[in-house]
């Protein structure tokens, strides 16, 4: 929709211009950067926006963001939309439009998308919004430090804001700075005690499924590591976990994700058969193909768990896809690891270790887009193939490092609040140390 260059500019949440002459499409962008940084479940109200002002190049360049990998043919309606109206934007509006576009490209360039919201954040850095958005990139790119040059670099203009703490907080985490990450996640609950990423856990009701479900995965874990008993783990999976499932809102993969890392932890840990027929039941989710290749870690848990359940075919079938869908050397690591993933599953230990080779870590597979915690059940599963191959020195001594480990991934837990759940009563039995402190 063209319309003459006018002078209409309102002003969004971070105080940039926008070219708008509509209250309402403003009102929904700024409702958008608040459920994307409180991890809230309707994103989609920014979709409201372009329906209020159609030539609004902000409002449809986040609405075809949102919808890039859902809905690929309204993503390319929005941007072509906002394109066409680029001429009349503000600069802040065709920055934004610059840095978003890098990351819906095909074939994309992480490291140019990087340089391009950190250009768009040395312009506009009280854009946490789009802080957000090269958080996340750098986390699939494996790079906290690359992060956190993001977060410094706004830091010091966001200083008494929400969430910017606990944004902060997550990279020094991964780095291991765990004094500083605490110190950040406390200044971050201090300022707003609902931020997710200083808090882990926020209000039940509120929080975004991709959150509730990976909060309730660490309380398991933190179950697990405490040796509590099974029928505690089994009560996060099932009330906390799959039911999630019955919400009108729920998002089946996030649910999958976490219910997946739980039972191979629980595998690993030779546990599964107090699961009963729960893993059977999710792997009859996961032979549904649409829900294959939208996350690395997720496929190759969907591996582990397809070969595990002698749903072998199905399980070479997205091998055999995520293969030709390799786009960047970088992935090779995350290809061996699937690969032993499926030999794991089907018991075949020796040629699970030939493909990960004598010196395996886990460190080298944060490509894939998990934290240190989500790898640490492969590093579970390495210490099994070692002894299972006969391997029992390297088994062994690998085996007690990770023990002296588990007390940085208890403090890491910690400093994420994860025992925030504990006000809703059902922990008072965890015997977890990190379920046994309250932050707030």
């Amino acid at each position: 929709m063209e319309r003459e260059e006018e002078n209409t500019v309102k002003f969004d949440k971070w105080g940039y211009p926008v070219r708008t002459s509509s209250d309402s499409c403003i009102s929904a962008i700024n409702s958008y950067y608040v459920e994307v940084l409180s991890y809230g479940r309707k994103p989609s109200v920014i979709l409201e926006a372009p329906t209020h002002d159609q030539s609004c190049v902000l409002a449809n360049t986040l609405a075809g963001y949102l919808v890039s990998s859902s809905n690929p043919s309204k993503s390319q309606f929005h941007f072509s939309s906002a394109k066409s109206q680029l001429k009349y934007a503000t600069s802040y509006e065709k920055a934004v439009f610059d840095a978003i576009s890098s990351l819906v490209v095909k074939d994309r360039d992480d490291h140019l998308a990087y340089e391009l919201h950190s250009k768009l954040l040395k312009q506009f850095p009280k854009d946490l919004a789009s802080l957000k958005r090269g958080q996340i990139l750098c986390f699939y790119m494996g790079r906290p430090d690359m992060c956190l040059s993001l977060v410094e670099q706004v830091l010091p203009q966001n200083q008494e804001e929400d969430y910017i703490h606990g944004i902060l907080s997550f990279p020094l985490l991964e780095l291991g700075r765990m004094e500083d990450a605490e110190k950040a996640a406390r200044k971050g609950l201090e300022i707003n005690m609902y931020d997710v990423w200083s808090q882990h856990g926020v209000s039940q009701s509120s929080v975004k499924i991709v959150l509730f479900t990976h909060n309730w995965w660490h309380v398991a874990v933190c179950y697990l590591e405490g040796y509590s008993p099974i029928s505690k783990v089994l009560e996060v999976y099932d009330h906390h976990i799959w039911k999630e499932l019955q919400r009108i809102d729920a998002s089946r993969i996030e649910v999958y994700l976490n219910a997946l890392a739980l039972l191979m932890r629980v595998y690993v840990r030779g546990h599964i058969s107090a699961f009963g027929d729960r893993l059977k039941i999710l792997v009859d989710c996961l032979t549904d193909q649409s829900v294959w290749h939208i996350e690395w870690h997720l496929d190759i848990l969907i591996l582990w768990a397809l070969a595990s359940t002698n749903k072998i075919a199905e399980a070479e079938s997205l091998l055999n896809t995520m293969k030709s869908r390799k786009k960047k050397e970088s992935l090779q690591t995350g290809i061996l690891l699937a690969e032993a993933s499926l030999e794991f599953g089907q018991g075949n230990h020796e040629k699970a270790f030939e493909l990960l080779g004598p010196d395996f870590d886990t460190c080298n597979c944060k490509i894939i887009g998990a934290s240190d915690e989500q790898l640490d059940v492969f590093s579970e599963v390495w210490y099994c193939v070692l002894l299972n191959t006969g391997r029992f020195q390297k088994g062994e001594r690998l085996f007690y490092g990770r023990k002296r480990r588990c007390e940085r991934d208890i403090r890491k837990s910690q400093i994420f609040g994860v025992c925030v759940f504990l006000t809703a009563g059902p922990f008072s039995g965890c015997c977890c140390c990190c379920c046994n402190i309250m932050l707030i």
